[in-house]
């Protein structure tokens, strides 16, 4: 299904989405149902998770039509038309998009049934359905009349088929790239109902899993951290305006080509980037300058809190030969410095159009499985129109303006600052806007570049392993929308697509026991394949799905400073931590460097070039960004890996991760006096084992050490 093509379209909202827009706290896998007295649930080995239904917001699923005017105003702002001229109230319904297929309303106090009835009434709606979510969150939890059933493989056809009539069910399609695990129907059930319907699944003999297949997005964003760094990039707006590229020292390595960024890129070499930090330099000049001192980086009396990439680099050849699969959201690799780093399918049973990767983001439930998805993972001229939008009302809009046509963000800004100015506000919402909505839709480029970002002449960022290939996957819509489903066949695309590591740098949405089977099903498959996962945001004593999951690797974060990154899960299933960013130590600088997909003519149209940064980027109109979360210690340790398989193809999933472990070390970390607080709190209420070091509850195995690494792979037999 190809992306569709739209002009004219105007943005009237959207849920929250972002930098951290795959991390929830964490929850354990589970199986849903509902109690006899209507309350919801989640049961998981003998564990009830409760789920809410939300009173302040509808879902709408949109008619599927075969072919659609091109130039026609897409159905969600249909929808925002129609009831704004219907439903009368102080603040309107606001109707956001959900992926292709979906969208969400917000539902002003009193206005339920009226809102739901004139949705019902529109020729284009084919349904509405409720919103639930975990208790204490704000996020956005859809039940489709979609439940993902596996089937024990020794089961015949017919045995199949009489399941699913015995429980009212029929089959939608199966599920590419696996076996014996498919999407199906309720044909007497709906809404919630589809909870109970899935649970009863697991109770017949045959049926090894089902869940629903959610429709999921995060909308919990921290505005508090928000308004903290809008605070911190005006306090810094002198030292880091940009009047001219900045420049790093010459490398003479053999893979490390010259490049202008290579001085920021702490998490491989922290060593320049600390010295010229303790010497106070006070402008970007100065730092330019400090970086291209060909003494810096040999000062070695301070501690490195990087990876020892630039020393692996000498012993490797890059990743070479090696592909790494990105699943996650919008992967623009177009960009100059991905552009060289692109891996070619060429699987025997590709669709038409596929070449670089595959978009299950769309989803479908079409019987020609090349008709769900989409061979392009980058921005679609609709979704450009619709970032593009948004983007420019942050630059053209007044204060006032800005606050009138996002009214429910700015009232959620103005509740968590009380205090704050109509100016105030207004800037928390443009840097929101730009960097969580609207850059942060690029956390797919962000990663890709953190793996294998190769500069073209001298300009732009080097990844942990520049010759290794990105095989893209994308699986997230706009606003962090996603399904089990697209997830459970975006990891048997890689693995078919013959990618030797994975990275998830997801996590803290729902769970499914498929979700589970999937990855163990893949891994069993192919034991040289190697998944990687971020641990989460959450600042968490457990580590987020799927990084929990047996199998995979689970990666925490740390800063500059060597301590665990506050935002970073840490505990007993954490296995390692790398580089992962912290925005505030010391500021922009002690971000991740990464490739963003901003840079776009589309969002510069009618806008003046910047003259000084509008939000967390390295250049001025962010084709590159500083970027923070385990999202990004995730890919780090990806790109580590394949520096390793680069030099040794041989050894097994096990063996690989063994000598990753082994070789990491608790050499330059420190736990930080709030995190020593935690961890006694924690001992002295038994939460924490006498036999479990602070070191090893906050930081697993250590850090990752590339150098050592690459090392012992060499060694190894």
């Amino acid at each position: 299904m190809m992306k569709r093509i739209t002009s004219g379209i105007l943005l009237t909202g959207f849920v929250w989405s972002g930098l951290g827009m795959f991390s929830l706290p964490p929850q354990v896998s589970a199986v849903a149902q509902t109690q006899e007295d209507g309350d919801l649930f989640y049961l998981y080995k003998g564990q009830r998770i409760p789920l809410n239904q939300r009173q302040d917001t509808i879902a709408v699923a949109f008619k599927k039509v075969a072919t659609r005017d091109l130039a026609a105003t897409p159905l969600y702002l249909q929808l925002q038309k129609d009831l704004q001229g219907s439903i009368r109230a102080i603040t309107p319904p606001r109707v956001s998009p959900l992926g292709e297929n979906y969208a969400v309303v917000s539902l002003p106090m009193g206005t339920r049934d009226i809102v739901q009835q004139n949705i019902q009434q529109q020729a284009y709606v084919q349904t509405t359905l409720p919103v639930l979510s975990r208790s204490q969150r704000r996020e956005i939890i859809i039940i489709p009349n979609e439940i993902i059933i596996s089937f024990d493989a020794k089961l015949t056809e017919a045995q199949r088929q009489t399941i699913l009539q015995q429980n009212n069910l029929a089959i939608i399609r199966p599920l590419r790239f696996n076996s014996d695990r498919y999407i199906v129907k309720s044909t007497v059930a709906t809404g919630t109902k589809i909870l109970n319907a899935a649970n009863q699944l697991n109770q017949v003999k045959g049926v090894t899993s089902a869940a629903p297949n959610f429709i999921q997005s995060i909308t919990d964003q921290n505005l508090k951290t928000a308004a903290k760094q809008v605070a911190n990039l005006k306090n810094s707006q002198q030292f880091y305006n940009l009047t001219k590229q900045n420049t790093a020292p010459e490398s003479t390595r053999a893979i490390s080509p010259k490049t202008n960024f290579l001085g920021l890129a702490w998490h491989l070499d922290s060593l320049p980037l600390k010295q010229c930090l303790q010497e106070e330099v006070s402008s970007w000049e100065s730092l330019q300058t400090c970086l291209q001192k060909p003494t810096v980086a040999t000062k070695s009396a301070m501690s490195r809190t990087d990876m020892r990439v630039t020393d692996a680099w000498k012993r490797s050849n890059g990743g070479r030969g090696v592909v790494v699969a990105v699943i996650d959201s919008l992967i623009q690799w177009n960009h100059p410095d991905l552009a060289d780093s692109l891996y070619t399918v060429k699987a025997a049973d590709k669709c038409p159009g596929e070449v670089h990767g595959w978009d299950f983001s769309a989803g479908g439930n079409s019987s020609n499985p090349c008709e769900n998805g989409d061979a392009d993972t980058r921005v679609s001229p609709v979704e450009l129109a619709i970032l593009g939008a948004k983007f420019q009302d942050t630059f053209q809009l007044s204060d006032a303006k800005l606050v009138q046509q996002y009214p429910q963000e700015a009232l959620e800004v103005k509740e968590k600052n009380p205090d704050y100015s109509l100016e105030q506000i207004a800037s928390v919402l443009r840097y929101v806007f730009r960097t969580y909505k609207i850059g942060g839709e690029f956390h797919g480029t962000y990663v890709s570049g953190t793996i294998a970002a190769k500069p073209q002449n001298g300009e732009g960022l080097v990844g942990v392993a520049p010759n290794a290939q990105i095989l893209p996957v994308r699986v997230f819509g706009l606003n962090g929308s996603y399904s089990p489903s697209a997830y459970i066949e975006a990891i048997g695309y890689a693995a078919s697509r013959g990618a030797d590591i994975i990275n998830l740098s997801l996590g803290g949405s729902l769970p499914t026991p498929g979700e589970e089977e999937a990855i163990a099903q893949v891994l069993k498959a192919h034991p040289k394949l190697v998944i990687v996962a971020a641990a989460g945001n959450e600042n968490l004593n457990q580590v987020s799905f799927p990084a929990a999951y047996t199998g995979v690797v689970a990666v925490g974060a740390t800063n500059i400073v060597g301590n665990r990154a506050p935002y970073s899960n840490y505990g007993k299933r954490l296995d390692l931590v790398a580089p992962g960013g912290d925005l505030d130590t010391p500021g922009l600088l002690g971000g991740i460097p990464a490739t963003g997909g901003t840079w776009l003519n589309a969002f510069w149209q009618g806008i003046p070039n910047p003259e000084s940064r509008w939000s967390s980027v390295v250049d001025l109109k962010g084709k590159y960004w500083w970027v923070q979360g385990t999202s990004f210690s995730s890919p780090a340790v990806a790109g580590v890996l394949a520096l390793m398989k680069g030099e040794n193809r041989e050894l097994s999933r096990k063996r690989l991760v063994s000598i990753l472990k082994s070789t990491a070390s608790y050499q330059g970390l420190s736990i930080s006096e709030e995190d020593t607080k935690l961890y006694g709190s924690l001992r002295s209420k038994g939460a924490v084992s006498s036999s479990v070091k602070g070191q090893q509850y906050f930081f697993g195995k250590g850090l990752v050490n590339a150098d050592a690494a690459v090392q012992a792979v060499k060694k190894a037999r």
